[in-house]
């Protein structure tokens, strides 16, 4: 039997040499968070009119003069600000999912820099090139088996821990559970579709799938310490839940 032994969290660094000193305003973004934490799906159909105003502030800025930080947190709230404007459309026409809002993810919605991008561009083409898998704890789809939805924005600054609070919080929320009576671990199927990000991150992104156990060890340190040394020490067998991809807006 191997000792019990803490774990450490492995570290994926967001800073970065500035290009430019801009710090993004994200106030606008701040108030819509605010009203779907406090009303949920319903909320979500009536929110387009302050999404379009914070993403026009996002557009004025080019990504691409910006620190490490504070780019990838603009990214970030971009990509769930279409999601959230996603799942408000298919409130308001009475759909069960965002998977039957046409285009909802493969669309050109949004311009940035002159170049049109869908939410699928933009997770694969932007997101993932950061090289931090912990964003797939921070990405939302407006589905009940999506992660959490937190109530304020990403900023450069507090990004680090931001990141590391989201993968705590999808896990804790129904993301990871563990079984120590028939050792197993059951993980979100986010997991299972993006395993490689989070067991080869220099590699990202990637389409190549990686071993469950793999998988569970790499997102062990996310866990409570108990059952991440459960993980790490027993290395159970991994099964990955369904996804529910219901109308839902689950908030951190």
């Amino acid at each position: 039997m191997l000792r019990a032994r803490r774990v450490s969290r492995p570290k994926f660094s967001v800073s970065g040499a500035p290009l430019d000193s801009i710090t993004v305003a994200h106030g606008d973004f701040e108030r819509v968070l605010s009203a779907a934490s406090t009303g949920g799906a319903s909320a979500l159909g009536g929110l387009e009119l302050d999404i379009g105003r914070y993403t026009a502030v996002l557009v004025a800025i080019d990504p691409d003069r910006l620190t490490r930080g504070e780019a990838l947190a603009y990214w970030l709230n971009l990509y769930n600000a279409g999601a959230l404007l996603a799942a408000g459309r298919a409130h308001r026409t009475d759909v069960s999912s965002v998977l039957r809002v046409p285009g909802a993810f493969t669309s050109p919605w949004i311009e940035v820099a002159g170049v049109p991008l869908s939410l699928d561009q933009i997770e694969h083409g932007k997101i993932r090139r950061f090289h931090d898998p912990r964003i797939h704890g921070a990405l939302i789809c407006g589905s009940v088996s999506c992660p959490t939805l937190r109530p304020t924005p990403f900023t450069g600054s507090g990004l680090e821990n931001q990141l590391d609070d989201q993968m705590r919080s999808f896990i804790a929320r129904g993301g990871g559970s563990v079984n120590r009576g028939s050792k197993t671990v059951t993980l979100s199927r986010v997991f299972k579709w993006y395993g490689r990000d989070f067991v080869s991150p220099s590699k990202m992104p990637t389409i190549l799938p990686a071993g469950g156990i793999r998988v569970a060890a790499a997102v062990a340190p996310w866990f409570s310490l108990s059952d991440s040394e459960f993980i790490t020490n027993e290395q159970p067998a991994v099964e990955f839940a369904a996804y529910d991809w219901g109308l839902g807006c689950s908030i951190a």
